[in-house]
């Protein structure tokens, strides 16, 4: 056994890199006033209170690292406390993060360090001009509006490539924007609903760009982001992605990143303008062993006036959070037993805001949900009153198999697509239950049908809607890209007998999709998904009628003004889409579902078409949205009347494209001709300069010398003038 002595060996190196150095000084103490006043009941739950408000802001305390001075005489604390730090840099951190952080409705922390008490007691209060910043303009997000032509933009998304192109006329279209460095994404791309921002996708998480030079303007750290989704006014913003959520030691901290009271949730809430971080939610997944594993996206739906957002836990409640603290409205969740779905009523744009504005009336934000039967309870849809909660009208259904929720974009109207069930249970039927939710009572006309609704779409700010409907017994088992015998349905609303009437139906069809244009009366019809069949058919429901002074037709004539525009045909169709102007449709087969002709092509609205591309590797194409009207109702109504005088201008600007057209044509034709020209003198002149036969260089050969010259060639023709034939005996 050896015994080592550690006699004259030097350990002050290994001392002085292990010792524990203490905080010298007290700048690592706060001073935060600004604390509500209590009494000793509620002093541990004002503590855990405060210590995880500032956790939440990346600044991690607990409880006995706050100290609060405390009124004996009146049993109440002082409003302010001390909060002790690790370390300095912690302590400036919090400061920055929780000065001016509102603690509740009643109470903002002001923050300070406990230093700069003597600091403030010798302040100099000579006042010193501060300097001016220089100012630097920024670019306006909506700019493009600003467009002297009038036009539209959409984005391409191929390989690695995000392109945003202008749309007009054939010499009006030109790129807007195509940098490959620094607008790019790694799964797809998203405009804002009014196309202020586009939105990328990466494995850090979300950009957002804006401006005539599309700028960064936001970015939002969410790892392995999938999917997005922004709230109706753009305003906030929702990721999802299908990692939970995990806070490494080494991440910043602060209001734009994860907490660790955030691991192991998938879903987070942000504020586009701050970039700050409101909320994260945990995935909600189907129950049951047969349940296919798939999240119900969106998995936050908003109410139209970005106040309100909305989570379903299915089968239980409906939990409403307020805007923008992200609190739970009320304090409680909607306990609703059985609850499926729930949709929110949109409140639609100017025209109705001007209706409100005139009875002083303004719109409340409704919920329409339904539940199943359950027990000898029967199904139910339910209108909800916002904040109030009040029921507004509820209708009772039975043998219900599944209910699907349609609103109009204007929220006049609420269908309830219900699947019914025989007494076997043997076969399925469709009702369509429609409520009229602007008139008193809220009435509800019903529509019987004996085959399954597979589309359902309401005309934009009409009273119209369209159905495809199928009894093929192979629905359902067609299987990918095949098809079905469809019927198509137009119906509208009967005023004078407070039903919906059937319009026409167009029998005989394999339509699987219906797409209005954003103005109403113009729809499309398109078979969509299939490897066979890829047509689309352009209607107008309104072909005899006046755009500058619309009128309702007679009821006997409602049918005779539906009449179909063109045909027309895109191989492998996957999406159709109407640009914000309603005149144009784009079509796109996308190399996200199959590899065969992949490109776009732009039609007008009576299917001639405009522009074809065929792309490899492309995959997506999206129309810039455009936001809501900033003309009155009566404005509107003005524009219409005197539609005819604006033409004028419309149609000079068009003769001006075709003249221009015709020019370049006749500028191309006369280039031709000179070129022709040209060619002819150069090559006389070449003949002039070769010696003539026998004649000196630069003579012209004599005439006797031309006819010894010339050779005589004799040519026999034989033809027959007529032809006798005689028999001879």
């Amino acid at each position: 056994m050896t015994i080592l002595e550690d006699d004259g060996i030097d350990f002050s190196d290994i001392e002085e890199k292990y010792k524990v150095r203490l905080e010298e000084g007290v700048d690592h103490i706060l001073v935060v006033d600004g604390v509500p006043v209590i009494d000793k009941s509620k002093f541990d739950k004002l503590l855990a209170k405060i210590a995880k408000e500032f956790s939440r802001k990346g600044a991690a305390i607990k409880p006995d690292d706050i100290s609060m001075p405390w009124n004996d005489k009146t049993g109440k604390n002082h409003g302010y406390a001390f909060v002790e730090f690790r370390t300095a840099d912690a302590a400036t951190y919090a400061l920055n993060e929780m000065n001016g952080h509102p603690f509740d409705a009643k109470h903002t922390f002001l923050v300070n360090r406990f230093t700069d008490i003597e600091k403030f007691s010798d302040l100099d209060e000579t006042y010193v001009e501060p300097q001016r910043e220089e100012y630097h303009p920024k670019e306006h997000l909506r700019a493009w509006l600003a467009d002297h032509l009038g036009r539209d933009q959409y984005v391409t998304y191929r390989g690695d490539e995000v392109s945003i192109r202008w749309h007009g006329r054939p010499s009006q279209c030109e790129v807007a924007y195509e940098d490959y460095q620094s607008l790019r994404t790694e799964l797809y791309v998203s405009w804002s609903p009014h196309g202020t921002y586009i939105a990328t996708l990466h494995r850090q998480g979300v950009r957002l760009y804006g401006g005539p030079s599309f700028q960064l303007q936001a970015r939002f750290f969410h790892p392995l982001v999938r999917l997005i989704d922004f709230s109706p006014c753009e305003q906030y913003l929702v990721t999802w992605s299908h990692e939970p959520i995990v806070v490494a030691e080494d991440m910043p901290q602060g209001p734009r990143f994860f907490s660790p009271e955030d691991e192991g949730n998938n879903v987070a809430v942000w504020d586009i303008k701050t970039g700050h971080l409101l909320r994260t939610f945990p995935s909600i997944l189907p129950e049951g062993e047969g349940a296919r594993k798939q999240m119900a996206w969106p998995a936050l739906k908003w109410s139209a006036d970005d106040k309100y957002t909305a989570r379903l836990t299915p089968g239980q409640q409906i939990s409403v959070y307020e805007l923008p603290g992200m609190g739970l409205q009320g304090k409680k969740s909607l306990k609703i037993e059985g609850v499926i779905d729930f949709e929110w009523c949109p409140h639609g744009e100017n025209d109705r805001e001007d209706a409100t504005k005139a009875s002083k009336k303004p719109i409340d934000n409704m919920l329409a949900y339904w539940t199943p039967e359950v027990a000898n309870q029967p199904a139910r849809v339910t209108l909800l009153n916002f904040p109030s909660r009040t029921v507004l009208r509820q209708k009772n259904l039975f043998n219900v198999s599944e209910c699907r929720l349609y609103w109009q974009n204007q929220g006049d109207f609420l269908c309830v697509r219900v699947d019914r069930h025989t007494k076997t249970k043997k076969s399925i039927f469709c009702n369509l239950e429609i409520f009229r939710v602007r008139e008193k009572d809220f009435p509800v006309e019903v529509v019987e049908l004996k085959d399954t609704v597979t589309d359902f779409s309401w005309e934009p700010k009409g009273e119209r809607f369209a159905i495809v409907a199928s009894g093929d017994p192979n629905l359902g088992n067609q299987g990918a890209g095949g098809t079905i015998k469809t019927d198509v349905s137009f119906y509208q609303l009967d005023r004078s007998k407070n039903d919906f009437k059937l319009l026409r139906t167009l029998a005989s069809r394999t339509t699987n999709t219906i797409r209005w244009s954003p103005r109403g009366r113009h729809v499309v019809l398109a078979t969509v998904g299939s490897t066979s069949k890829s047509e689309l058919e352009f209607w107008d429901l309104d072909f005899n009628s006046d755009d500058t002074v619309k009128k309702e037709a007679p009821k006997e004539e409602w049918a005779a003004g539906i009449q179909q525009l063109g045909v027309a045909d895109h191989y492998g169709v996957t999406d159709v889409e109407w640009d914000p102007s309603g005149r144009y449709l784009a079509t796109a087969a996308s190399a996200w579902t199959h590899t065969i002709e992949n490109g776009y092509a732009i039609w007008d609205f009576r299917g001639q078409e405009i522009e074809k591309r065929l792309l490899d590797r492309f995959k997506q194409f999206l129309w810039r949205p455009r936001p809501p009207s900033l003309l009155t109702k009566e404005q509107k109504r003005t524009i219409r009347k005197n539609l005819r005088e604006y033409s004028r201008a419309f149609e000079e600007a068009d003769a001006a494209e075709e003249t221009t057209v015709s020019a370049e044509l006749v500028a191309q034709r006369k280039r031709s001709v000179d070129e022709w020209n040209a060619w002819r003198v150069r090559v006389a002149e070449e003949v002039a300069e070769v010696p003539r036969v026998r004649g000196r260089r630069g003579e012209l050969p004599t005439r006797k010398q031309q006819q010894e010259d010339k050779e005589e060639i004799e040519v026999w023709i034989d033809e027959v003038i007529e032809q006798i034939e005689e028999v001879v005996e």
